[in-house]
C-alpha cells in the first residue's frame, strides 16, 4: 500500500472549531479518508488523510490555519479478527516503532484503512503491503 500525506493541525479545544474545518474541506469537495483528534495542552491535535491534499491545504490556508504535512504508511486491512495484530507485529519484527495509528475507510471498497505514523514510512509501507497481500 502507498505512502500517503497526512495533514496535522492544532485547534483551540472549544465547540465548533472542528466542525468549521471539516465544513471548509467539504465545501471544496475534499473527502476525509482517515481522522484522529487528541487533546494536547488546552488544544486539539487533529491529524487526517484526505483524497486531495493540495485542495485541502488551500482550504486550510483560507481558514488561516497552519498545518504540517508528513508521510505516513497506509494499508487496507481485511475486516476480520487479528489483521491489525498481524500488521503491527510485522512492523515490530522489522524494528519499526509505531508512534501513533488511526483508522478510516477506503472510499472505493469500504475496506478498513489504517494509517501508521512511523519514522520509516517507506519501509513500513512496503512491509504492510506484503502483509496485506499475504492475507
Amino acid at each position: 500500500m502507498p505512502i500517503t500525506k497526512e495533514l496535522t493541525i492544532r485547534l483551540e479545544d472549544r465547540p465548533a472549531t472542528l466542525g468549521k474545518v471539516c465544513q471548509a474541506l467539504a465545501e471544496r469537495k475534499v473527502n476525509i479518508l482517515a481522522f484522529q483528534a487528541l487533546p494536547a495542552e488546552g488544544n486539539s491535535v487533529v491529524r487526517f488523510v484526505v483524497d486531495n491534499p493540495a485542495t485541502a491545504k488551500k482550504a486550510l490556508d483560507n481558514q488561516g490555519l497552519s498545518y504540517t504535512e508528513m508521510d505516513v504508511a497506509q494499508v487496507k486491512l481485511s475486516h476480520r479478527p487479528g489483521e491489525l495484530a498481524r500488521a503491527a507485529s510485522r512492523l515490530g519484527e522489522a524494528n519499526i516503532n509505531i508512534n501513533y495509528a488511526y483508522g478510516g475507510v477506503d472510499p472505493s471498497t469500504n475496506a478498513p484503512l489504517m494509517i501508521f505514523g512511523v519514522t520509516e514510512a517507506e519501509k513500513a509501507a512496503a512491509i504492510l503491503d506484503r502483509t496485506a497481500a499475504a492475507a
